[in-house]
């Protein structure tokens, strides 16, 4: 059975930094590419980055050069640092996998998911 946990969710001040951390127990067949996702209050769930293993990695434009998405393979862990946060950048964040990123940059969303981890942005 497939399990995604997240962690390192907080509360933080405008400009600050945060590091989520998604583990992944469990085979997922397939390429494995993985992704994060996030949902503000009273907003429809966006895309926010993703990596393949070989560490090709696309990002929104919102978090492009503040974001970076990393995947330890052997742990299996995909992580996101996240510096110089904005009251905006405040959701539930959430980790996806088992999806797949075309060569065009877009990742197709996996059948996994985390539970979400809270990220909140005081300004």
């Amino acid at each position: 059975q497939v399990q995604l946990v997240e962690s390192g969710g907080g509360l933080v001040q405008a400009g600050g930094s945060l590091r989520l951390s998604c583990a992944v127990s469990g085979t997922i067949p397939g390429d494995n590419d993985m992704a994060w996702y996030r949902r503000a209050p009273g907003k429809q769930r966006e895309f926010v980055t993703g990596i393949t293993n070989a560490a090709r990695t696309t990002y929104a434009p919102s978090v492009k050069g503040r974001f970076t998405i990393s995947k330890d393979n052997a742990k299996n862990t995909a992580y996101l640092q996240m510096n110089f946060l904005q009251p905006e950048d405040t959701a539930v964040y959430y980790c996806n996998a088992g999806g797949t990123m075309d060569p065009q940059g877009r990742y197709w969303v996996g059948h996994y998911w985390g539970q979400g981890t809270q990220v909140t942005v005081s300004s």
